[in-house]
């Protein structure tokens, strides 16, 4: 995955776990984990949710959700 090819609301999945972007940089792509089950936990921003960065290491092995 590039952050070319996602856009802010993208799933993706990437080590087991679904995330939902946040922000999408030059070269990295911010996002948060879309697995809860009180899903206003992820409505923002802000979010209650702490935002992880998928840099140019991670980017390879993430595969966006169709």
């Amino acid at each position: 995955m590039r952050p070319s090819e996602v856009d802010i609301g993208t799933r993706f999945m990437c080590g087991g776990k679904q995330w939902r972007v946040t922000d999408v940089g030059t070269r990295v792509v911010v996002a948060i984990d879309d697995q809860h089950e009180d899903m206003t936990w992820t409505l923002g921003p802000p979010y209650v949710l702490a935002e992880h960065v998928f840099d140019e290491n991670d980017l390879p092995v993430c595969e966006v959700l169709t």
